[in-house]
């Protein structure tokens, strides 16, 4: 390790400890360093800004290429990163060097002299400022958690809104129904700002669209205003401009085509005319979003596999981490063995708070066993024991492993030489993080 990675490491571990909580939802703080920052937030690229509960990322993703495509310079806030911190400021469309990234970090922590503010916070302060001394284009910007108390929602005119399907997460955080979720996400519309909505469920997208008529926010809606489905192997998006006949996403998963569609119609409403085919298509093709339905394919989990099955058998990782996001795995799983029938092994790690059962029925009928691991160290997780007892109770066959590596052993055991099992490492981005810089 460098001697200035580990000078970021050591002011992100002070930074942890300006308040006792890593999430205290209030834009107070936000707005008290900012202002002491000389406001850097009204200085950065327009905007589009994208709350959600799942596929925030690979919206995120899509847009960058698409407009990157199309010639602009793109900066990017998201979050939580997988391996480096790095990862969530990218400028240009790349991570921000460490050495700048130390350097920024030290200025925000000397300015905001030791005053209570959270994790969070502080390290989007630190971005905002980063972005408005770099010139670029657009800044695709990124909700952390919620939508209307979220550090980011300071922003007071992005150019578009964007909100991915919302369900039930955070609940300690957000409210325990689908409604009063979507009523936190909605917290990011502003007054004459378009705000393009991803594929709701009917009580969400009641909450939203409630949001927007009070306050004045044009809305596009996915199944109304435009929508997209597979055709003979290709992407058929429909909106009030006509259609368009495009290649399929690079990421796997039939849920890809909803977020593709909703990155077409952001980038449309963010540039304010229709977009070539191509320009599309190259976002399309171009996209990378790690850690989401990520096929392993070479590395050392990969290559430990004993006899002819680094050949055969399928290792996949999703950072997927409530019933939602379940349900588009397990879907595009089922999918997967539609083309090759594989028998399917769960190796999953999940936080305290999520609602592993509600997880778990996802892959009912699907999944042939569970094999609970231990979250990554520093990160509360359920205990194995009972996160296996929670996919037993749904029906699922369950055990435990040590970690990782020991479970795709044991998983490649159970499989025996029936046939070669698909894998998947689920239940956390913590985790997968943690996997992919092992498998690295």
């Amino acid at each position: 390790m460098t001697t200035k990675s580990a000078g970021s490491d050591a002011i992100l571990e002070r930074l942890l400890a300006l308040h006792p909580k890593r999430i205290d939802l209030t834009l107070g703080r936000m707005e008290r360093l900012l202002a002491q920052l000389g406001n850097p937030e009204r200085r950065v690229p327009p905007v589009i800004h994208i709350a959600g509960t799942n596929g925030k990322g690979s919206v995120t993703a899509y847009l960058k290429g698409m407009l990157q495509a199309e010639g602009l310079r793109v900066h990017a806030y998201t979050s939580p990163h997988l391996v480096a911190f790095r990862e969530r400021i990218e400028l240009g469309g790349a991570p921000i060097a460490e050495a700048d990234l130390a350097d920024l970090l030290e200025e925000v922590e000397r300015v905001n002299d030791g005053e209570p503010i959270t994790f969070f916070e502080i390290t989007t302060a630190a971005a905002f400022l980063t972005f408005a001394r770099d010139p670029a284009d657009a800044l695709l910007l990124e909700v952390g958690l919620g939508g209307r108390l979220d550090a980011t929602n300071v922003i007071d005119a992005p150019k578009v809104t964007v909100i991915t399907p919302v369900s039930i997460d955070h609940q300690e955080f957000l409210g325990t129904t689908l409604g009063q979720i979507a009523f936190e996400k909605a917290g990011i519309l502003k007054t004459d700002c378009v705000a393009v909505i991803g594929a709701q469920q009917p009580d969400a997208e009641a909450v939203i669209d409630d949001q927007a008529r009070k306050i004045g926010a044009p809305l596009k809606l996915y199944g109304s205003d435009f929508i997209a489905h597979e055709e003979q192997g290709r992407l058929i998006y429909q909106d009030t401009d006509g259609l368009m006949d495009l290649p399929l996403p690079r990421l796997e998963g039939r849920h890809q085509l909803e977020n593709a569609a909703t990155a077409i119609a952001a980038a449309k409403a963010f540039f304010g005319h229709a977009l070539e085919p191509e320009t599309i298509a190259a976002g399309l093709r171009t996209v990378n979003w790690p850690g989401r339905l990520q096929r392993l394919k070479e590395g050392p989990l990969v290559e430990g596999m004993d006899g002819t099955r680094p050949e055969t058998a399928d290792i996949w990782v999703d950072g997927g981490h409530n019933p939602g996001a379940a349900a588009v795995v397990a879907g595009a799983m089922a999918d997967l063995d539609e083309r090759v029938s594989r028998p399917l092994y769960l190796i999953v790690a999940m936080g305290a708070n999520k609602d592993a059962a509600g997880f778990f029925k996802q892959f009912q009928g699907l999944a042939r066993r569970v094999i609970a691991i231990p979250m990554p160290d520093g990160h509360e997780g359920h205990e194995p024991r009972a996160l296996a007892a929670l996919a037993s109770d749904v029906g699922i066959a369950a055990g435990i492993a040590a970690n990782a590596a020991d479970g795709i052993a044991q998983a490649l055991t159970d499989a025996g030489t029936e046939e070669p099992p698909r894998i998947l490492i689920t239940g956390s981005l913590y985790l997968i993080g943690d996997i992919l810089k092992e498998n690295s």
